[in-house]
């Protein structure tokens, strides 16, 4: 997560257009579900396997939008969030991470009448997706925290809560490459998780 982040003129107008033509995250929760009712997914890319995660994710986020629970600690802090504010997300439909992620975000963003939470698609937007890579690759989901009164970006987030990044990063300096053993070892944690680091990550966002 990066926080103040400096960004040119040009960026945050990039950003600031980019929200104009955002969908709401219930608008792309939809789009997943078509996706499924087609066999397909979202982005110019179309295989078994990216259809097979975003009947996946459909699934997972279906559950996850009915059991995510919040802390009230960290509910509190949204409630009385005052900055207006805009989380735009970029993402696909077969993106296992964003599956997990997205109904915390919604979660947390319902809490606060000051944050409105967008999402764009990441390669119908490669022009912003360009300016908010992760060590170089286009890894999401990517949230960006967009102050709406000045008109500029404050912060961001993603592609995954900052515990399954250090694992990553020292699995990946171990192993050279990421196993399918180690993908899985992923997914258990986040079961086990549920949601509880996203939340704490991005509640420091607001902080």
């Amino acid at each position: 997560m990066e926080k103040n982040i400096n960004t040119n003129t040009e960026i945050n107008a990039l950003v600031n257009n980019s929200i104009h033509k955002a969908i709401s995250y219930d608008e792309f929760r939809t789009q997943v579900a078509e996706h499924v009712e087609n066999g397909t997914s979202s982005g110019p890319y179309q295989s078994e396997a990216l259809s097979q995660y975003t009947l996946l994710n459909n699934s997972r986020m279906k559950r996850l939008d009915k059991t995510t629970k919040i802390s009230e600690e960290i509910s509190e802090k949204f409630q009385n969030y005052k900055n207006n504010v805009t989380w735009l997300v970029l993402t696909e439909s077969w993106c296992g991470d964003a599956a997990h992620a997205m109904p915390v975000m919604n979660k947390l963003t319902g809490l606060s009448n000051n944050i409105d939470f967008k999402v764009l698609h990441r390669d119908e937007n490669e022009e912003l997706m360009n300016e908010f890579l992760t060590n170089g690759t286009k890894s999401i989901p990517k949230l960006i925290a967009f102050d709406n009164e000045t008109k500029e970006v404050i912060s961001d987030w993603g592609p995954s809560p900052s515990k399954v990044m250090a694992m990553t990063k020292d699995f990946k300096e171990n192993n050279k490459v990421l196993t399918p053993e180690f993908k899985k070892d992923i997914q258990v944690w986040y079961n086990k998780d549920k949601g509880n680091s996203i939340a704490i990550d991005l509640m420091q966002m607001i902080a």
